[in-house]
């Protein structure tokens, strides 16, 4: 392969190099692999394994409640007093058509701390909870699949 540097053969050649564009573009490509999931990390919680589980991804405008081991009450990661849950949530959810709160309780956090935590989100008129968890790995499966 040879340069053309556009001399002899008449005139300027105004082909565009794409290269640095594409190095350009890999280089942020990567840096946005790397910081995504540390974007999503929230609270530190070891959620409780369970069989029957279903996966659905994480979206943006979920409420969720975390119950940490201490049975400290983060609401969308975000620390809030046991005694405030239920004025907190109804501030947030209502302009929202679904009133769904999930709950990631930690495996170490007391049962009382949760169920104090599902209490106030039925007075607080909270009908729809969910409780995330992690699936159980059954013998000889891998993290990795299903």
């Amino acid at each position: 392969m040879a340069m053309d540097l556009g001399g002899a053969k008449g005139g300027v050649k105004s082909d565009i190099n794409v290269t640095p564009l594409v190095d350009v573009m890999l280089v942020l490509l990567i840096i946005m692999m790397l910081v995504a999931p540390m974007l999503q990390q929230g609270v530190p919680l070891r959620l409780p394994d369970a069989t029957n589980t279903v996966d659905k991804p994480e979206q943006q405008g979920q409420t969720i409640l975390a119950v940490s081991k201490n049975g400290e009450f983060y609401l969308n990661a975000k620390p809030i007093q046991e005694g405030e849950l239920a004025t907190k949530i109804t501030e947030l959810l209502e302009n929202k058509k679904e009133k769904i709160v999930l709950i990631k309780a930690d495996g170490e956090a007391q049962y009382s701390a949760v169920m104090s935590a599902m209490d106030q989100l039925r007075q607080a008129g909270i009908e729809d909870i969910g409780l995330i968890t992690e699936r159980k790995l059954k013998p000889g499966e891998t993290a990795g699949g299903k």
